[in-house]
């Protein structure tokens, strides 16, 4: 099965030195992450955000227990940086973070290429709905923490 994608962006009404260190902070992870999964991070602070980082966390999906290991890939502050799963549920798991400066405005772009071990039903009927459900929540998260502005669809 190829990797899925999955896009979103966002457009916060700060400027983005107000936005890019909120997501630098690894813990706030936690804030954006539905409750359901049970998000935690397991890694002590401080944790420094680097090319080569890494962030251990524990979560539990459908009620199983997992850890996740990811590494910081890319980090060029404030526009970009990456995470990869190294250990964790997902076979693939890359997600890229972009910001973009409009003054007052901050766009937040992300993109996820993901697979599921398990196949296409599985990617189907669970992960590929979770993984949605997941990102509309961080969305109207962000919405409530930085003010009002519109998600943008694509």
């Amino acid at each position: 099965m190829r990797p899925a994608t999955l896009r979103t962006e966002i457009e916060l009404p700060l400027p983005l030195a107000e936005v890019f260190p909120f997501f630098a902070e690894a813990r706030n992870l936690e804030r954006i992450t539905p409750g359901w999964l049970r998000f935690e991070v397991l890694t002590l602070e401080p944790i420094e955000m680097r090319a080569g980082a890494l962030i251990d966390y524990r979560l539990r999906w459908r009620g199983v227990p997992l850890v996740w290991r990811t590494e910081i890939e890319a980090w060029e502050p404030p526009h970009f940086f990456v995470d990869r799963q190294l250990r964790g549920p997902y076979r693939l798991w890359r997600h890229e973070h972009r910001f973009v400066d409009r003054g007052a405005f901050t766009l937040v772009s992300d993109r996820v290429d993901y697979a599921a071990p398990g196949g296409r039903l599985v990617h189907r009927l669970m992960v590929d709905r979770d993984v949605r459900r997941i990102f509309e929540h961080r969305q109207r998260v962000l919405l409530k923490i930085f003010g009002h502005a519109e998600p943008l669809q694509r």
